[in-house]
């Protein structure tokens, strides 16, 4: 007897399997019971009202895209400002490195485009084409975004070799100095606020952004230290400096690549597979855990496990086992959406009761 826990007419209304928006659920939504909770959690949870149809999980669902939504949007207005106040010191001081650094962060502001587009495409339901929904438009954007960082590294590169070989004057050298430190602590304060966001919505393309922001913040601070050389008489400071930032943001280009490289190649913090098995292990009726795989879609988990039950079980005995993991599935991990969960019954040792299926394999 093999039992998959799928959705039928009633049970769709409790769970999601197959569907692009499901459980949105984390450990401050809900906490299901485990040994360590009190007499007095378990209560607050039976009398506490929460939901499972449809309409709560797009709920949680667009509310992320909604947070992904507004922190752009806070992003870019940070960065524009930002821009506009390296605009006005360059009219004063005249520098083309700070123009160059000035057009750069505008540029840089641009990069929310791509991830507003996939947060807007991400809100979509699945379709009969689109099984899994839309959600993979963020990591389409994380590879945008990574482009845009190894851009700015190469043309980061190609100024400080060009300046190192026909050394530039620079003058106001107060207000460059200024304006470096504007624009680092403006795509610092963006960088820590995509970051923070990006990872607690799980969201690798809003990560990568952060990151991107960051390396925008070490080119700025190339003009403050380039300025600081120059003024104490070393006119190759700047080039020089430049030519260590261009490092550092080939270090930053290859933590982004990684993270939406593991994005694409469904990459999971094994931590997580061994949690989820843990979880698994100890529903009730479960014998054994065999085969879990996990993959991201957007910022949203899906699960797929294997488990072992007695052979006596019924099969809506096997069912219920199997739905009571996924359940357990869906509220202990964080911003897992979906699970599917494949019942297969115990039997002597050495049994493969999918012995018809090798040839398939």
């Amino acid at each position: 007897m093999s039992v998959h826990s799928r959705p039928g007419p009633s049970h769709e209304r409790d769970h999601s399997h197959g569907h692009g928006h499901g459980h949105g659920h984390g450990h401050d939504e809900h906490d299901h019971a485990s040994p360590s909770r009190t007499l007095g959690e378990r209560l607050r949870h039976v009398v506490t009202p929460h939901s499972h149809d449809a309409a709560a999980r797009t709920d949680r669902a667009l509310e992320t895209s909604r947070r992904g939504m507004r922190t752009l949007a806070i992003s870019f207005a940070v960065l524009t400002v930002t821009a506009l106040a390296q605009v006005v010191i360059f009219m004063v001081s005249g520098s083309v490195a700070l123009l160059g650094d000035t057009l750069h962060n505008f540029a840089d502001a641009l990069t929310a485009v791509p991830l507003a587009i996939a947060f807007t495409v991400g809100r979509r339901m699945a379709s009969r084409r689109f099984t899994y929904g839309y959600g993979r438009a963020e990591d389409l954007a994380g590879i945008i975004i990574v482009l845009i960082i190894a851009a700015s590294a190469a043309l980061a590169g190609y100024e400080a070799v060009k300046r190192l070989i026909n050394p530039q004057d620079v003058e106001a050298l107060g207000w460059v100095a200024a304006a470096g430190v504007i624009g680092f602590l403006g795509n610092e304060l963006v960088a820590r606020y995509r970051i923070k966001v990006g990872r607690e919505i799980g969201s690798a393309a809003l990560v990568a952004d952060g990151l991107h922001a960051r390396t925008d913040g070490f080119t700025s601070l190339a003009v403050l230290l380039g300025a600081a050389g120059v003024w104490a008489g070393w006119p190759y400071a700047d080039p020089i400096i430049g030519l260590l930032i261009t490092v550092a943001i080939l270090y930053v280009l290859r933590d982004a690549a990684r993270e939406v490289y593991h994005r694409l190649m469904d990459a999971v913090d094994p931590a997580l597979i061994a949690k989820a098995e843990q979880i698994v292990a100890e529903t009730p009726g479960v014998r054994g855990v065999g085969s879990l795989r996990m993959r991201w879609i957007g910022h949203a988990l899906r699960a797929e496990v294997d488990i072992v039950v007695r052979h006596e079980l019924s099969l809506v005995e096997a069912h219920a086992v199997s739905v009571e993991a996924e359940h357990r599935l869906i509220h202990d991990l964080p911003r897992l959406q979906a699970a599917t969960v494949h019942a297969d019954p115990d039997g002597p040792e050495g049994t493969d009761h999918h012995a018809v299926l090798i040839v398939h394999r």
